[in-house]
């Protein structure tokens, strides 16, 4: 499967975006597609994971109540919805999609800069 990242951007703080990751080459119905983020000089961390046939979704603490993922099957896409965005949010959001022991695939990743 290959997935490809939009809907970063620009924002003030506590503004909104919306990225999504659409996936092709595969349907994504039994796979595990999460969204990571990495900014300068920081390890790359977990924001938030959908188990997509089960539609069971987790999140990273400091987006508990502000991020939302969310899968559309039919456009075979995964959505992750940020609200209330914070300066510490800046970062390249990046998609992962898992399956079984297959090693996991990326996307190209796409830049969210909250400005201040």
């Amino acid at each position: 499967v290959q997935l490809v990242e939009s809907g970063g951007g620009l924002v003030q703080r506590g503004g909104s975006l919306t990225l999504s990751c659409a996936a092709s080459g595969d349907r994504i119905d039994d796979y595990a597609i999460g969204w990571f983020r990495q900014a300068p000089g920081k390890e790359r961390e977990g924001v938030s994971c959908i188990t997509v046939g089960s539609n069971r979704s987790s999140y990273k603490d400091s987006v508990k109540g502000r991020f939302t993922i969310s899968s559309d099957n039919a456009k075979n896409t995964v959505s992750l919805q940020m609200n209330s965005l914070k300066s510490e949010d800046t970062a390249v959001y990046y998609c992962n999609a898992e399956y079984g022991d297959r090693a996991p695939l990326w996307g190209q990743g796409t830049q969210v800069t909250v400005s201040s």
